[in-house]
């Protein structure tokens, strides 16, 4: 696994976690880091890392709806509602019927919304991009294949789906395996739904 800050302390039981736990660690850094530039990014250039993430999108696909907003950004509409509400009251992104379909909106950049949409620097995207700059193409594609399984272990239940996000206790394979997760029952794959 990777290092940490747990690394520079020689007593710090890092060493006798599990895998998973160790995993854990480093998915905990990604979401604290995450966390901590997009406050930053609130005081320096308006928006959160979520919202700019919204801006870049709008950016790149003019006159997309609301709903498929949500498809690209893999969220429910109800949860995208309040970041749009916030970015027009900003007046950054601006609603409009759309030519081809009067009861549908669609989102486009405001001018303001296309100047804050232009800076990079000091953004979650631009250390993303850093990060992908070090890192060999199947690194990323491993990479992505990993947080894309946990994306999909990390979905509410659905039929068939524990609210752990695998198969009900009933369904799954009495067999643990001891590596490479250290106890973690290796069949639960979190399949593709």
């Amino acid at each position: 696994m990777a290092t940490t800050d747990l690394d520079s302390n020689p007593e710090a039981p890092q060493s006798d976690l599990p895998d998973v736990l160790q995993f854990m660690q480093l998915v905990w850094a990604v979401v604290h880091g995450l966390e901590r530039t997009s406050k930053r990014m609130t005081g320096e250039i308006g928006v959160t890392g979520p919202q700019r993430l919204v801006l870049r999108v709008v950016g790149l696909f003019p006159g997309l709806s609301a709903g498929d907003l949500a498809t690209v950004l893999h969220v429910h509409p109800s949860t995208l509602s309040g970041v749009l509400q916030r970015l027009v009251r900003q007046q950054l992104l601006a609603r409009a019927d759309d030519p081809r379909d009067r009861r549908r909106a669609v989102l486009r950049l405001t001018k303001r919304g296309a100047r804050a949409n232009a800076v990079h620097h000091g953004t979650v995207e631009a250390a993303m991009a850093q990060a992908l700059e070090g890192s060999s193409e199947p690194d990323q594609a491993a990479a992505r294949r990993v947080l894309e399984r946990l994306a999909r272990c990390l979905k509410p239940a659905g039929p068939g789906r524990s609210r752990e996000g695998y198969a009900p206790a009933a369904e799954r394979s009495h067999t643990v395996s001891h590596a490479p997760h250290r106890g973690v029952n290796s069949r639960r794959n979190c399949e593709r739904t």
